[in-house]
């Protein structure tokens, strides 16, 4: 599963798919404080993009993933 949740933390790993998008609403929704650790995505569907912009988590470790680093990082730091 290229995402896990824990219980305030979510860790995005490897290429992360559309299939992760409705899991990961939930936990947005379900969530006390959540941060996600975005350190071993290395593809992130826009649909995810879109959840994380929209519900604005704290970025607990930013991506390592060139691109990600450079386009999505910064938009998801301005949330925490």
């Amino acid at each position: 599963m290229p995402v896990r949740f824990d219980s305030n933390l979510a860790r995005f790993e490897a290429a992360c798919t559309a299939e992760e998008a409705l899991p990961l609403a939930e936990w947005l929704e379900t969530a006390a404080a959540p941060r996600v650790d975005l350190s071993a995505c290395t593809e992130l569907h826009t649909a995810l993009l879109q959840l994380l912009l929209a519900a604005r988590p704290a970025l607990a470790a930013a991506p390592e993933d060139a691109f990600l680093a450079r386009w999505v990082g910064p938009l998801l730091a301005k949330a925490g």
